[in-house]
């Protein structure tokens, strides 16, 4: 029996833009996984206080992001457990659900600096396999075991985006346009 190949793309996706599309795309074909599932999170654990907007309106976005690309999907794991959204605590359950599944968590090169922090980490890498991409050729070492793929990085940020919409700037090249029209149609982001 062959072993399924899933990569996963957490965040918290607020609002969902070209960068991580490109990511979970370039992870699928690199790697040829079989899907990159993008998982948003229900509250970031590395933050006290985060702003965001409702889940159903961040899992929309995602939906429309995603319709065109066979290769993604979505996992509402951690929407659907509420709490903080620890990384461990997911892997557990999705590894005992799908015990014939490899997963793949791709990150980009600056949370591998955060690896040491992260919740319960000796005990989360023997459950997945870490991939990042690398932003620049200098990169710190981790003692964690880390795939790393090269790629062009775009420079977008979901922070960058809704501080646009806020001045009432629309940004048309960061984000696909259904997504940008269902920003608009929710008068989501506006100050």
């Amino acid at each position: 029996m062959t072993r399924k190949k899933i990569g996963l793309l957490g965040g918290n996706f607020n609002p969902i833009h070209n960068a991580h599309l490109m990511l979970a795309r370039e992870a699928a074909r690199s790697l040829q996984l079989d899907k990159v599932l993008l998982m948003p999170e229900n509250l970031p654990p590395h933050q006290d206080k985060k702003t965001t907007i409702a889940p159903e309106h961040r899992i929309q976005m995602i939906k429309l992001a995603i319709a065109p690309f066979p290769e993604l999907d979505l996992e509402l794991c951690e929407i659907e457990r509420g709490g903080k959204s620890y990384t461990y605590d997911t892997m557990r359950d999705l590894t005992a659900k799908n015990p014939d599944t490899d997963y793949f968590f791709i990150v980009g090169s600056d949370m591998v600096d955060y690896l040491p922090k992260w919740y319960k980490i000796d005990e989360l890498v023997k459950l997945v396999q870490f991939v990042a991409f690398r932003r620049n050729k200098a990169v710190k070492s981790t003692n964690y075991p880390v795939k790393w793929l090269d790629t062009p990085i775009l420079k977008i940020s979901s922070t960058q985006i809704r501080e646009n919409i806020a001045r009432g700037i629309e940004p048309v090249q960061l984000l696909p346009e259904p997504v940008l029209d269902y920003i608009e149609k929710n008068q989501l982001y506006r100050s």
